[in-house]
């Protein structure tokens, strides 16, 4: 049968590389989680500039049938 034993430098190797990958683990979670968060808050300023600009064209469609209108009534009064 082969000889079993590992070499110390290697499991101490694999030992370092897993203290590594567990000790970044937190950091590169909250990494993920400011990107998320600064891509969802960009996407909502994006949503509330598109809504304020849809209400602005509204806004001016309605004043400028509301001078129509008040010029109609100046017309049919004098």
């Amino acid at each position: 049968m082969a000889d079993t034993t590992v070499n110390a430098q290697i499991t101490d190797a694999v030992t370092q590389t897993n203290v590594k990958v567990v000790a970044e683990a937190p950091a590169q979670a909250i990494a993920s989680l400011y990107q998320v968060v600064s891509h969802a808050t960009g996407l909502a300023v994006q949503n509330a500039v598109h809504s304020q600009h849809a209400m602005n064209q509204i806004s001016t469609a309605v004043v400028s049938k509301a001078c129509q209108l008040i010029m109609n009534i100046a017309e049919s009064g004098a």
